[in-house]
């Protein structure tokens, strides 16, 4: 099977590589990107089993930080500044420590090397509940998924993944049986001997519980040059809540000589 990662790429110079959270995709964070281009080269990737990218029943830390590092290698990029978001911050920490000498700096987005509890089986399970292929219009999904979810927010996020196929019927873009499946595996804590030495910005929503007191000691610990800057206004999507501030902090971070 061909593991094509889906990408896109914006400006010139240094790159940067910025991967999504869990049942997201590279289009979450376009705004972000054309933003940063003026300065960076900017590569946004989906993960596998997400976007557009490859699907595969294999999940995991290590499989995805191989996927980008098999990625930025197609894309002769044996150096970059590496940032992700939620479940795409946890593979970027574990790319940093197992392949320090690719990674300039370190953007984590609102979270932290260590275990969560769960949170996201009742959206798969609603994603799931959705007979997406007798679908007539996207309405009778959105609606469907408003009565599971009693959420608009997140309703409206979770729909971005729809798309139409060639046959004009309507799909889910993630591999959600292979997330359902793996799920416990994108709970678990970033796990390896090293620590990253180079410098490491985590940015924390300041209506986030996803960065919490006792996380200081687990970023320290695996990335002991690192600093955690909260965004007050922000929760767990910091770049669509606070995008000034946060493209602010991360250039205020690439350019400073650390």
């Amino acid at each position: 099977m061909d593991k094509k990662i889906n990408y896109k790429v914006f400006g010139e110079g240094y790159p940067i590589v910025i991967m999504h959270g869990l049942l997201g995709m590279l289009d979450n964070w376009q705004t972000f990107a054309k933003r940063m281009a003026n300065n960076y080269m900017v590569y946004t990737i989906d993960l596998r089993n997400h976007g557009k990218s490859f699907h595969d029943p294999y999940m995991d830390y290590p499989d995805m930080a191989e996927d980008l590092k098999k990625f930025m290698e197609d894309h002769h990029m044996f150096n970059a500044h590496i940032m992700g978001h939620s479940m795409g911050g946890k593979v970027a920490m574990q790319f940093a420590l197992e392949n320090p000498e690719m990674v300039d700096k370190l953007i984590v987005a609102d979270i932290a090397p260590h275990a969560y509890s769960g949170g996201h089986e009742g959206i798969l399970q609603a994603l799931q509940s959705v007979d997406v292929e007798s679908a007539t219009d996207r309405k009778e999904v959105e609606d469907h998924l408003m009565d599971k979810l009693k959420n608009r927010s997140i309703v409206l996020f979770l729909m971005k993944n729809l798309s139409r196929t060639r046959e004009g019927n309507y799909q889910w873009k993630p591999n959600l049986d292979a997330i359902e499946k793996n799920y416990e595996k994108i709970l678990e804590e970033v796990n390896c001997f090293n620590s990253f030495e180079k410098s490491s910005l985590f940015l924390k929503g300041g209506r986030s519980e996803y960065i919490n007191n006792q996380s200081k000691d687990s970023i320290l610990g695996l990335f002991p040059n690192s600093e955690i800057v909260n965004i007050p206004k922000a929760g767990h999507w910091i770049h669509a809540d606070a995008p000034e501030e946060t493209l602010e902090q991360s250039l205020r971070f690439l350019s400073a000589d650390n």
